[in-house]
């Protein structure tokens, strides 16, 4: 029997009541979801004006960690970065998991947006994950000027398990004293391997987006029987000074709900700044997965402005900076997908979608 605990917004009821159970963790399901087919990017980038470049770099053991850069047509010289960090659990996934999140971003703001094929759990282990994303980073800042990139406008960002990468690679910079990173944005992050909170108890059993058996078999496989580091699991830091300007949302009916508020309570109480959002109703994902729902839509809405304020702060109420100019802000266009597409959801639907919520 579940403890108390919030209940899920009325309107998310019936979308994730259509999504089939999700079984349990193991190595078999692990590979299904890991090969089970994904829209392509292209559907993504159809009726964009972006240019697309792929390159690799080196991790710190010399293996090849491929990146994405995806760029605004006709850039010019000095345009904002988001560094995106992909979900999956830290298990499974891929570099264009949730791209659609990031790409809104580019539309809005003539973002660059990078983003990272970062090494998998279990087969990487302890730190490599969040070093691949770093050394990622790391040839980003020192190739700003050959991407167009203002190097004092780089955001790291992440959803999920890409949360809680973000995060760790914002400490890790820190701590290293480079690159700089003007701020962090981490949706629903994956911060606490401890599994010890109240939402973390409420949460449980084996249904759910992604419950306490599910953290406790990812933060396993994550961890392969190492000590857990602070970059790995970042609530385990005991500075939280020094970072930048933080975003951290999360819903009221999900597991990371509580590690994600004492995150954002840590940082405040380090002299740090942090916006902290928690969605009533909101499950784990639900904003990436159900996007035309109300809270999923008021969500997204509040990273973005988050974003225009972080990328452009001294702009006029109202307009948004473009390549150095500023001109009427104006929303982008909603991009319509199948059902049966919709962020990859499937596996039949629900398993495939952890790909990007987990």
């Amino acid at each position: 029997m579940n403890p108390t605990r919030p209940a899920i917004d009325p309107e998310l009821l019936a979308p994730l009541a259509e999504l089939p159970p999700m079984p349990p963790l193991g190595p078999e399901v692990i590979e299904l979801l890991r090969h089970f087919p994904q829209p392509p990017i292209e559907t993504h980038l159809d009726g964009r004006a972006v240019e697309r470049r792929e390159v690799t770099v080196p991790a710190s053991d010399g293996t090849p960690i491929p990146l994405s850069i995806f760029s605004p047509s006709g850039l010019g010289a000095d345009a904002p970065c988001v560094y995106w960090i992909h979900g999956g659990g830290m298990m499974w996934g891929d570099r264009f998991s949730n791209i659609d999140v990031p790409l809104e971003w580019l539309d809005r703001f003539g973002a660059v947006v990078v983003t990272v094929d970062y090494r998998l759990a279990p087969e990487a282990t302890g730190t490599t994950l969040v070093d691949d994303c770093y050394q990622g980073l790391l040839w980003v800042a020192e190739n700003a000027a050959d991407l167009g990139i203002d190097p004092a406008r780089i955001v790291v960002a992440g959803a999920s398990a890409g949360g809680g990468l973000a995060a760790g690679v914002t400490l890790m910079a820190r701590d290293l004293g480079t690159p700089a990173i003007a701020a962090q944005l981490l949706s629903c992050p994956m911060l606490d391997h401890r599994n010890e909170t109240t939402s973390s108890h409420q949460y449980t059993g084996p249904d759910g987006v992604w419950t306490r058996e599910m953290n406790e078999f990812g933060w396993r496989s994550v961890l392969g029987g190492h000590s857990a580091s602070a970059y790995v699991s970042p609530a385990l830091a005991d500075d939280l000074s020094g970072l930048p300007t933080t975003y951290i949302d999360a819903g009221t009916a999900e597991v990371f709900r509580d590690e994600d508020v004492n995150y954002a309570t840590r940082i405040w109480a380090a002299g740090g700044q942090a916006e902290l959002h928690v969605w009533a109703g909101g499950f784990h994902g639900f904003s990436a997965l159900f996007p035309q729902v109300r809270v999923s839509d008021a969500a997204r809405r509040a990273q973005a402005d988050w974003l225009s304020r972080v990328l452009d702060p001294s702009r006029s109420q109202g307009l948004t900076r473009t390549r150095g100019r500023c001109r009427p802000r104006v929303a982008p266009a909603t991009r319509s997908e199948p059902p049966g597409q919709r962020r990859g959801w499937q596996v039949t639907a629900r398993a495939a979608g952890r790909d990007a919520v987990a």
